[in-house]
């Protein structure tokens, strides 16, 4: 039996237990999401925010935007190479150690929280192990949780569940791409049949293996569950600060906690591990590929708003949705001030600059078609990446070919900065051979010319 199936590991930062010294607590404060969404606009002052679009219903007065010529109510983004006294960064050594400080400083205190100084280590248990057939592929996959240090708050326990799976024919360290997804569906839901291979038997077709993350695990995707989960218990069972971390940097927090675990791993290569979300989960993909820099390449599908389009596009899903208590849990509180009194032209970063923060790493952004994935704005995710481009032409890499919006199914990934939006709807698979094969370019030629 391998030695990785019968211990533990024992990764992260620095435990809370020897950060801090336990002492009799209370249990967690319960909320619901509504009463906690009310208890942020005190703390800002806010007595009403503007509502959300609706997406559903043509009718509503409210309906969302699909008007291209009504889009861009705030064109003007904000500069990724101008230093906030005015002066442009001239060199990527200024961008390392001046810029790009101060873009993760704004994304913390006012778009996704700050992460705690301390947060718990994580030891990593294999539960069980099982060789698998995928269509024409073997692989060995290992059942793992992630048990985080809870001994400064015993009242909350999490237990990361993830999933990791190889070749089975592997002959030395296989990259991994690292997906954030919907482990557990819900009844009786049925994810539509993929064409052809699946996106796992295309995965290890290539000789990569993959690890499925359940983020809801790290922590709940509802305002009513922030005094719980990871950010409950650094809190010890106690509601946010209004800059404290949201879901989605959680999420993002456990992927490297994952990352950890790969590092330790001599049957992973973990110079080469990819992050991969859908949705939401694409979100919190390119958040958690923006600020750790170990994470090699990034396949972020139908991130929409929050991810990687503009959020101060109007168009489908806006920043007064996720401000709304049905979505203000992946955020920092101070976030929802964009909604009321601020706007989102307010905002001193946008979703450019967190793809800058990708930067010099290779990032492919995916969405399907209007008529299925309207609502989170292909055109405006492809604004966002040409207005990262500077960023990454300033570091070496390569910005997007164009500027002009491509025809539908057009793949541009010819550039470290990749994109394409295919005919189907909100999925990622239409996309997934041509982001593999981008990542095989990746790994073969770019990062083996570099050793």
């Amino acid at each position: 039996m391998p030695a990785w199936s019968r211990r533990a590991v024992l990764l992260g930062g620095a435990s809370l237990a020897a950060c801090v010294t336990p002492a009799p607590a209370a249990p967690p404060v319960e909320f619901t999401a509504e009463q906690d969404h009310a208890r942020l606009m005190q703390l800002l002052g806010i007595r009403e925010i503007r509502p959300g679009r609706n997406g559903m219903n043509p009718n509503d007065p409210n309906y969302a935007n699909y008007d291209e010529s009504k889009a861009n109510p705030f064109p003007d983004l904000p500069d990724p190479l101008r230093l906030k006294s005015g002066r442009e960064v001239a060199t990527a050594q200024e961008w390392w150690s001046l810029r790009r400080p101060e873009i993760v400083e704004d994304f913390d205190r006012e778009i996704y929280g700050r992460v705690p100084a301390h947060t718990p280590r994580v030891a990593w248990v294999v539960n069980s192990t099982e060789t698998q057939a995928f269509g024409a592929q073997r692989g060995v996959t290992r059942h793992m949780t992630g048990r985080v240090d809870n001994r400064a708050y015993p009242q909350i326990s999490v237990d990361i569940e993830l999933h990791v799976t190889l070749p089975a024919d592997a002959r030395g360290p296989a990259p991994v791409i690292l997906c954030l997804n919907w482990i557990h569906l819900p009844p009786n839901f049925r994810p539509p049949a993929e064409p052809g291979p699946s996106w796992k038997e295309q995965i290890l077709a290539h000789g990569f293996g993959y690890a499925e993350l359940d983020p809801a695990s790290v922590q709940a995707d509802n305002g009513a569950g922030l005094t719980r989960g990871v950010i409950g218990l650094c809190n010890r069972g106690q509601p946010r600060k209004l800059d404290d971390w949201g879901a989605l940097r959680a999420w993002a927090w456990g992927a490297s906690r994952a990352l950890d675990f790969f590092e330790t791993d001599p049957a992973i290569d973990a110079t080469r591990v990819g992050v991969e979300g859908h949705s939401r989960y694409g979100k919190a993909a390119l958040v958690a590929m923006a600020y750790d820099r170990r994470f090699a390449i990034g396949f972020i599908s139908s991130s929409g708003m929050g991810g990687a389009n503009l959020a101060r596009r109007n168009w489908g899903e806006i920043v007064e949705n996720l401000a709304g208590s049905g979505e203000y849990h992946w955020m920092a509180g101070n976030y929802i001030k964009y909604a009321g009194p601020l706007n989102a032209g307010d905002m001193p970063v946008d979703a450019h600059e967190l793809i800058a923060l990708c930067a010099p790493r290779p990032v492919f952004i995916s969405a399907g078609a209007q008529s299925g994935d309207g609502w989170v704005d292909a055109h405006g995710m492809f604004m966002a990446a040409v207005a990262a481009g500077p960023v990454y032409r300033m570091l070496g890499a390569q910005g997007l070919p164009t500027d002009a919006f491509p025809p539908i199914e057009t793949a541009l990934v010819r550039s470290t900065i990749a994109y394409r939006q295919h005919s189907g709807g909100h999925t990622p698979g239409p996309n997934w051979p041509y982001f593999l094969s981008y990542a095989d370019d990746y790994f073969t030629i770019v990062l083996s010319g570099r050793r």
